[in-house]
Order: structure tokens, then sequence, then C-alpha cells
């Protein structure tokens, strides 16, 4: 390979994403973003970068008291494009479940067991 061959391997390799999220085109995921914000809908489509297109988005509004708390409350927002840079988490929307935070103590000092 010449010189300008080998830089031209060097930017495709520097463009492909570690992530494959082709197997959640058109299925429901959940997004969380830096600053807490949390939107769901259906993966229309993304780029090497995480930008991504969600359809059917719906928001969780956060607790105004409490930012890391989510209430029941909603905002539907359609189609959108959600910026790389800002997303921190993306899974599937099925099978989700939360449980709760195992690192805080409870009153007693001690920490709540889990069973998986």
């Amino acid at each position: 390979l010449t010189e300008r061959n080998k830089e031209k391997e060097i930017k495709k390799k520097k463009k492909e994403s570690i992530f494959d999220l082709s197997k959640y085109i058109d299925k429901p995921i959940r997004v969380k973003f830096q600053g807490g914000r949390e939107a769901s809908g259906v993966l229309k489509g993304f780029d090497p970068l995480l930008n991504l297109v969600l359809d059917g988005t719906i928001e969780y509004m956060r607790d105004p008291d409490d930012q890391l708390k989510l209430t029941e409350d909603t905002r539907q927002l359609g189609l959108v494009v959600c910026r790389g840079t800002s997303v921190v988490l993306i899974c599937p929307q099925d099978g989700m479940e939360a449980i709760p935070n195992p690192f805080i103590q409870q009153q007693d000092g001690t920490f709540p067991l889990i069973h998986f």
C-alpha cells in the first residue's frame, strides 16, 4: 500500500463505531443523556458518532425538587435527533426493570440484598 492509501485506511477505521445498534433498528430503546434526561422511542437510524434518530419519542420528566428522580409525567416529542456526544446510555426498552440502588445504605446501616 502506498502512503496515501494507508492514510485512507486509518481514516476509515476511525469512523467505525464499536457499537452495533443495527439489531435495534425499528425497536423501542431507552436513552439516558448527560444532565439526567431520559427518553424512549423507536430507533430509526444512527451513525458512528452515536447520533440517534428516534421516532415516537417520549421524554420522562424529572422531579423539580430532586433532579435525580423521575416522575410519572411524560412529554411527547415525536421524531427526534439525539446528539451522540450527549448520549450516556442506550438500552432496549423490552425487558428493562428498575431495581433499588444497591449502593445506598439503609437506615440500619446495612445494604439491601438483591436477588437475581
